[in-house]
């Protein structure tokens, strides 16, 4: 089998975990919730789609778009690593720092980009390129994409089961994970 498409378990077992965490769809169901009453109806299959459009592209196109802006991967991650600490500082405190608008456009825009596919994910993803194998990467992206869209096909079962309460207890759980991932990053990135 060629040496490209071996697939390391532990390596789609973490950048799934990171990618889960980053994308925080469970602590988004509040967030979808309210999209759903405003808008009447969400295109699950849309949302998830296009999401995973937009990350498999930027996965692949991400490093040439940055060399065209005079950029390395490792610059990217360690602006990504601030970007993931302000999110996990958000899920951990509760503070909303980035503030989108909401469109008539629910399902892709702010559901698909940037509730799901973000400029955390974005980041996250290239952060994560200087570290794991692409195949690993994308099968992390389809585990979550997956995960995803049951989520947003369930979203009410979902606010019924986790309660209040729990879906904040998740919320600040993952959100220190990614504090951790934020640390790991920056100092990875800059050798310290």
């Amino acid at each position: 089998m060629n040496e490209y498409f071996k697939f390391d378990h532990k390596q789609i077992l973490s950048v799934s975990m990171i990618l889960f965490a980053i994308i925080d769809i469970i602590g988004s169901v509040p967030v979808v919730i309210e999209l759903r009453k405003k808008a009447g109806h969400i295109q699950s299959e849309k949302a998830t789609i296009v999401s995973t459009i937009l990350m498999t592209l930027f996965l692949f196109l991400g490093t040439e778009l940055l060399k065209l802006i005079g950029l390395d991967v490792a610059s990217f991650a360690i602006a990504g690593s601030f970007v993931i600490f302000v999110i996990a500082m958000e899920m951990i405190l509760g503070i909303t720092f980035f503030k989108e608008d909401l469109p008539e456009t629910i399902s892709i825009i702010p559901l698909a980009f940037p509730l799901i596919a973000g400029a955390g994910t974005m980041t996250t993803l290239l952060s994560l390129k200087s570290e794991y194998d692409t195949q690993n990467i994308l099968v992390g992206i389809l585990i979550n994409m997956i995960f995803v869209y049951v989520v947003l096909k369930n979203v009410f079962w979902l606010e019924r089961l986790l309660g209040k309460s729990g879906l904040s207890v998740l919320r600040k759980a993952f959100g220190i994970i990614l504090l951790a991932i934020a640390i790991k990053l920056f100092k990875n990135n800059t050798g310290l």
